[in-house]
């Protein structure tokens, strides 16, 4: 069995340093592919963090400040009730904002830790009869006893919802592509690794050697050809979340909602590992095809 392993990884190995630079090519575009997709899915869980609350319909939210009187709730509420242009609303309490606050960053324990319900402020979420009307309402509380601000769904969001969508599908498309070709680069590698060693196997077979012992070196070095590229673009993802948590927190208004945890940008990154080693793997495959099924 050692002798097995020594074999594959020796055989692995010296396929790889005996072409390089298909080796290198195959690598970098598997990791720029996957970035671009890990890119688009970090992206993308961002824009639902933050735009959570205008996805349930919420057109704007009534922040308090941390330790409102009682009064003052009740006036907003009464005004609120009195509305006609209020169409539904709904209290968030220091507790129920603490519970959103855990849920929306259950995967930072640390921030969890250093955050208690005091700390945070009352709100009310206000859905208008008609979306035209938000920025009216937000102007008839901005400034009121007790109220620290108003944030409202702004057309910016929505206007950067529309575009992220045509953006998702571009990346996805184009990350599809180079994906496609990291995948024919693999093959090709493949393939040239079994042509230079095309009398090799065929010793190895008349003397008793199994198609999958044949195999294995190669299917390592599809293998790690995808998880190194792969490795790279999950570096690459998480120093992008790094970039975006640092953009949004010097932000101002309703895009300070937006938010992306490290555990977003692990997840993702093991889904762009997974799929490296998938490519890289499916593409050593195709690639022994015309060498052993016969």
């Amino acid at each position: 069995m050692a002798f097995k392993l020594d074999y594959f990884a020796r055989e692995t190995f010296v396929s790889l340093r005996r072409n390089i630079m298909m080796t290198l090519a195959g690598i970098l575009t598997v990791a720029v592919s996957l970035f671009l997709f890990g890119g688009v899915l970090l992206l993308s869980r961002m824009v639902d963090h933050g735009t959570a609350r205008w996805k349930e319909g919420v057109e704007l939210e009534i922040f308090f400040v941390t330790d409102p009187t009682q009064k003052q709730v009740q006036d907003i509420q009464a005004e609120l009730d009195d509305a006609p242009s209020v169409k539904s609303y709904r209290f968030i309490s220091k507790q129920k904002a603490y519970d959103l606050f855990r849920e929306y960053f259950k995967d930072e324990p640390d921030l969890i830790e250093a955050v208690d319900p005091e700390t945070l402020p009352p709100s009310f979420r206000v859905i208008p009869e008609d979306p035209a009307l938000t920025k009216t309402i937000a102007a008839q509380f901005e400034g009121r006893p007790g109220v620290d601000q108003v944030l409202t769904a702004e057309e910016q969001v929505h206007r950067m919802l529309r575009a992220i969508s045509w953006i998702r599908r571009l990346f996805f498309a184009i990350s599809g592509i180079l994906l496609a070709s990291s995948l024919f680069l693999i093959v090709n590698t493949i393939r040239l690794a079994t042509f230079a060693r095309r009398h090799e196997i065929q010793i190895m077979k008349l003397v008793g050697a199994t198609n999958w012992f044949i195999r294995i070196p190669f299917m390592l070095e599809g293998l790690i050809q995808g998880a190194i590229g792969a490795g790279l673009a999950f570096g690459a993802v998480y120093g992008l979340q790094q970039i975006l948590s640092d953009l949004v927190q010097r932000s101002e208004g309703v895009f300070q909602s937006f938010f992306i945890t490290t555990g977003d940008a692990l997840g993702i990154g093991f889904i762009v590992l997974a799929i490296g080693a998938f490519v890289g793997v499916v593409g050593s495959a195709i690639g022994l095809r015309r060498f052993l099924d016969v």
